[in-house]
């Protein structure tokens, strides 16, 4: 890197006059340049130490902006979660009342149709009685007319 440089220093100081010369403005070179790489050094760490520290803010706000947008959608998850949990509820409920219901029109049903059983079987059995009474009439009427005869 610096070679160069030296050879022209060098080939500079064949002389005598130019060599008392050139040996300071060859260190002068060397020196500024020397301090024009540390403060590129020194500006370039400068510059990483800022850009980490902004890309650490940067990951940090986003990670803030992240658990606030999730807690947002959680709010409105959970929410729909307790209402489900109230449904499901509702349901069960509704599910026993249901099962009660049928269990008591079932028995309902039963009663009405042993009721209607009975009532046929009293509709039979006053018919049947006015088919006797009929036949007996009609015995009876028979008899009778034998015996006027």
């Amino acid at each position: 890197m610096y070679s160069p440089q030296r050879s022209f220093v060098r080939a500079r100081s064949a002389s005598s006059s130019d060599t008392d010369r050139s040996i300071p403005e060859a260190r002068g070179l060397e020196a500024s340049l020397l301090q024009l790489i540390q403060d590129h050094s020194h500006t370039s760490l400068l510059l990483r130490q800022q850009t980490e520290k902004a890309k650490k803010e940067a990951i940090r706000k986003a990670q803030g902006v992240s658990d606030l947008l999730v807690e947002t959608v959680n709010g409105g998850v959970q929410e729909c979660y307790v209402i489900e949990k109230r449904i499901e509820q509702e349901i069960r409920a509704l599910s026993t009342t249901i099962t009660r219901f049928m269990k008591q029109t079932d028995q309902w049903l039963a009663t009405t149709h042993a009721l209607n059983t009975a009532v046929k079987e009293i509709g039979d059995f006053e018919n049947w009685m006015k088919i006797m009474e009929y036949d007996c009439k009609s015995i009876t009427a028979a008899i009778h007319n034998i015996h006027q005869e």
